[in-house]
């Protein structure tokens, strides 16, 4: 999210201190800060004076903290926001929660939040989501902070979008552009950006808008003769059918990508490898999990939406059983349904595993509330069967007895601490107890010459016993059917 700059102060002074004919050459170099008294009589043309008066960053620069110059850069291109939100429903503290993640949100999208207001309605108002007086009151606000954007907690319909901005008079936005916002700027693989921008197609193509000649209509063909008389289609009807026919694409991609990944699933399955998906509400820690458990070297930052693409990492279990870990989007309240059906397919992930790891962060002051939006969102993708593990993460710094309660709710939950590795040995063995077992339990003497069985026995199947012998490897093991099927002819024959 960036933000225009404000023209400068110096118009005036440049107005009346050059005559016309100098004056928009003196405009061109107000941003160089360029002076009469001190440039005037340079000779030679100056091409290079912008490019060497521009802001650079001095690399090697840094100590422990950002570089100086970059933190000055980041502030000069922040946008200045002011938060709104209506309570409608649960208590004031609820309000204070939900407006405080719209802040990190906001801080997350590279915003700096000025201030925040919560109005009190039994609903949002239908015309400016908080109401003509309100929206006044905002707007003082807005001219008192100097803010340039106003972000609302909610999804704006086109007609609150437009008529709350005409009283404001600087740019207004809602919950949903702000989260794309983030998913555009953290989305790093082909399938992500393609997922998000259909989620940003779905949003804008009923907010868009037209001013002056793009409501117009356009001529037909012919050139003026026949065949171009009758209405005609305006220009912004002709950018919604582009929008359609980019969407339509983008549809296309998605459902060629989503291909290559069920395929993946598929060898997966036929392998009969067991899968377990980190589900969890955003910056709880599931990349953190996923790099103590897997050493995967997944992105760990303290922000929302931190990392949006899905790893998915060969794990194994302390009795030496293979399985994948699969770490999925973060979750987060009211995640807009545009892009619970863009993401649907990378989602699948979830619906498809054998165990979900539901982490919450333990250090969360309402860890309830992100459990329930989390598996709102899982029962919209169809996973409500898959058994589930509650993992309370930051255990380290969460209150023990905020653990102790959530313990008590959540019967099948565990605490650790992804940072510390506390808990991690007893989250292993409760993933290996989890995950479904083989259902055929068997003993075979495999030969020498057929290692191949005995190497599937050990990826495959749960081997009990292994003992080598003069004629070949005695096996007992709890395998699959197919696999059970190969070693029955290597069984020894039943006692009379």
């Amino acid at each position: 999210m960036t933000s225009s700059s404000s023209p400068s102060q110096d118009t005036k002074r440049f107005a009346h201190a050059y005559p016309e004919g100098l004056r928009a050459d003196a405009l061109m170099e107000e941003d160089v800060a360029w002076s009469h008294e001190i440039d005037g009589e340079r000779d030679g043309d100056q091409f290079d004076r912008s490019e060497r008066a521009a802001l650079r960053r001095v690399v090697g620069l840094s100590t422990e903290l950002e570089d100086v110059t970059e933190v000055e850069y980041r502030q000069l291109r922040l946008e200045r926001v002011v938060l709104v939100g209506v309570w409608t429903t649960g208590t004031a503290q609820d309000a204070d929660n939900s407006l405080a993640e719209l802040a990190a949100l906001a801080e997350t999208a590279g915003a700096l939040v000025l201030d925040g207001v919560i109005q009190r309605r039994d609903k949002p108002d239908p015309a400016t989501y908080i109401g003509s007086g309100k929206a006044a009151e905002l707007r003082d606000i807005v001219l008192e902070t100097g803010a340039d954007t106003v972000i609302c907690d909610g999804e704006l319909s086109p007609g609150q979008l437009i008529q709350l901005e005409d009283v404001v008079k600087v740019k207004v936005i809602d919950r949903t552009a702000l989260i794309l916002d983030i998913f555009a700027q953290h989305a790093k693989s082909r399938e992500g950006k393609a997922q998000v921008a259909l989620a940003q197609m779905q949003y804008m193509l009923p907010r868009l808008r037209g001013w002056g000649q793009s409501l117009s209509r356009q001529m037909g063909g012919g050139r003026g003769g026949l065949a171009t008389r009758g209405p005609g289609e305006t220009k912004i009807e002709t950018d919604r059918r582009r929008i359609r026919e980019k969407m339509a694409k983008m549809r296309r991609e998605i459902a060629d990508m989503k291909t290559g990944r069920e395929v993946k699933r598929q060898e997966r399955r036929r392998n009969k490898v067991p899968s377990v998906a980190i589900a969890g509400y955003t910056n709880a820690g599931k990349s953190s999990l996923l790099n103590r458990l897997t050493g995967a070297g997944v992105l760990v930052e303290n922000a929302l939406f931190a990392t949006l693409d899905p790893t998915v990492r060969r794990a194994e279990t302390p009795s030496g059983r293979v399985y994948t870990l699969a770490d999925t989007v973060g979750f987060v309240r009211h995640l807009p349904h545009h892009l619970v059906e863009a993401f649907r397919s990378t989602m699948e992930e979830v619906g498809d595993s054998d165990l979900i790891l539901h982490v919450v962060d333990g250090s969360h002051p309402n860890p309830e509330e992100q459990l329930a939006a989390v598996r709102e969102v899982i029962r919209d993708v169809g996973a409500t069967d898959v058994p589930e593990i509650v993992v309370i993460n930051k255990a380290d710094a969460a209150d023990p007895l905020a653990l102790q309660r959530l313990m008590r709710i959540e019967k099948r939950s565990i605490a650790v601490s992804a940072r510390t590795g506390r808990g991690i040995p007893e989250l292993l063995a409760l993933i290996d107890n989890e995950l479904p077992r083989p259902s055929v339990e068997i003993e075979a003497l495999v030969p020498y010459t057929h290692g191949k069985l005995v190497a599937r026995a050990h990826t495959e199947g749960e081997v009990i016993s292994e003992e080598h012998t003069a004629e070949g490897t005695l096996l007992k093991v709890r395998v699959h059917e197919e696999l059970a099927a190969d070693l029955a002819p290597y069984a020894p024959a039943p006692a009379l």
